[in-house]
């Protein structure tokens, strides 16, 4: 399998891409789905959700003060 980004891929072969999406390869191509989980039920009013890009978490913390978690209630992905 050759990827967007050129590289080829053992059939059978799965692997993370750098945006975090978890890829495979099979004789049918390639699939990709995002492995990141995004929150979708908390305080929007008082909090804002932060993207970590090495971790491909979210977490959400207070607008005000970043070393405040907010509580999240639903995730989707």
């Amino acid at each position: 399998c050759l990827d967007s980004k050129g590289v080829v891929h053992e059939f059978g072969s799965k692997w993370k891409s750098g945006d975090c999406m978890n890829c495979s390869c099979d004789r049918s191509g390639i699939e990709c789905c995002s492995s990141v989980a995004k929150p979708s039920i908390y305080d929007e009013e008082k909090c804002e959700e932060l993207f970590n890009k090495e971790t491909c978490t979210y977490k959400v913390v207070e607008k005000d003060d970043h070393s405040k978690e907010c509580p999240v209630h639903g995730w989707v992905g």
